[in-house]
């Protein structure tokens, strides 16, 4: 059982006792109300219900309960180890890749698969984050340290708190910047409007800064390398989107039409710690992830130019055999990824045309218009007439 003491200051918004604690703990409002209902939150030593107003000087004592060790099980899943010694190991995440076990993701993380492959982790953070010190998105891939003992953990999280650990991230982002370096210093806490999400807000938030220099400009986007001084929830996502230059790929932060990348292109590319008992400097360095190289060498060929469209916007326009436009099955612009004319062609012979529009909500239209248009136009820059 974990225990936390939250001290209300004049700092703290002063509002109902399941609010505040949605403020500090990182769980969810459902989460909240099990700890109120089970009786694991005390105030100055007494059981308060949900609605008890918090007061200026208020100690709040909060059980956590852990999770079963039996529900965090060991899983044979590869891991890409960069260094592993008797008291840490560095992994490069995946994108994709829960870090540790959450409602809703309870199988398939980075803890399951360290399970298997350590037979020690560091238990200060519990059963469901053991040997965690700091965390990155499901959908940033990178470095992430883990620690296999607790003086390991210790000695990282105090450097994380000295903000002598360095930790270094690329992103591509919307629009390309007039400067060469900036420092954001804004801080962060939950958003009034959604709280799975963080914004900048005056309110019950945490100083965060975030350092960036612009590697290349393009039409649209730019490529930028950003330092940590704070380590924030979403800290680069949102300090970002709040300049007005959000992460490409973000479904959180983004806007709605964005480069289709699976997530936010977001990598963490470096890592600088003091090594825990030997006190040696040590910094790890790794290339991109696929998928955002992919993208980036696309954006350098000016291949893809904006707001995820490629050469040109991809235009699909559907006519019936007498020659009228289906404007009620198909009437808008949309970005897919452009292939040669003799692809398309493949595609209208054959039918397959999942495999090239992938527009989600868009593709049963268009197969439905396909199927009854006597003519298709594909446009790619130059007009291509295809029939069928």
């Amino acid at each position: 059982m974990e225990t936390r003491i939250l001290k209300i200051d004049e700092d703290t918004k002063l509002d109902r006792l399941d609010k505040v604690l949605a403020e500090k703990l990182d769980f969810s409002r459902k989460r909240i109300k099990d700890l109120l209902d089970e009786g694991n939150v005390l105030v100055n030593q007494k059981v308060m219900k949900a609605s008890y107003k918090v007061c200026v000087g208020d100690e709040i004592e909060v059980s956590i309960p852990e999770l079963d060790s039996t529900e965090v099980l060991p899983e044979p899943i590869d891991l890409n180890i960069v260094y592993e010694d008797h008291d840490i190991i560095v992994i490069n995440k995946p994108k994709g890749m829960v870090v540790h076990p959450a409602p809703g993701h309870y199988s398939g993380t980075l803890v399951n698969a360290l399970l298997y492959h350590c037979k020690d982790l560091s238990g200060i953070n519990g059963v469901m984050r053991p040997g965690i010190v700091h965390r990155i998105d499901k959908d940033t891939s990178g470095l992430l340290v883990v620690a296999k003992n607790d003086v390991a953990h210790e000695s990282l999280s105090q450097q994380l708190q000295d903000k002598t650990c360095h930790r270094e991230y690329v992103a591509i982002v919307h629009n390309p910047f007039t400067h060469e370096h900036g420092t954001i210093h804004a801080p962060i806490g939950r958003d009034d409007k959604d709280r799975q999400k963080m914004a900048v807000t005056a309110n019950n938030s945490k100083d965060a800064i975030t350092h960036f220099t612009v590697l290349e400009n393009f039409k649209k986007f730019a490529y930028i390398k950003c330092q940590l001084e704070t380590g924030r929830t979403h800290q680069i996502r949102v300090h970002m989107q709040y300049i007005e230059h959000p992460i490409a790929g973000d479904p959180k932060y983004g806007p709605r039409k964005t480069i289709q990348a699976n997530g936010q292109l977001l990598h963490a590319c470096a890592l600088e710690f003091v090594h825990p008992t030997t006190n040696e400097k040590m910094r790890f360095e790794i290339g991109l992830e696929p998928t955002f190289e992919r993208v980036l060498n696309e954006l350098r060929e000016g291949i893809l130019i904006g707001s995820g469209c490629y050469e040109s916007e991809v235009f699909i326009e559907a006519r019936n055999k007498d020659g009228e436009e289906l404007t009620n099955i198909i009437n808008f612009y949309d970005y897919v990824e452009v292939q040669p004319p003799e692809v398309y062609d493949h595609l209208l012979q054959t039918g397959d045309f999942g495999n090239i529009f992938e527009l989600k909500n868009h593709i049963k239209k268009i197969v439905e218009a396909v199927e009854s248009a006597g003519k298709i136009i594909v446009a790619t820059g130059d007009v291509h007439h295809f029939t069928r």
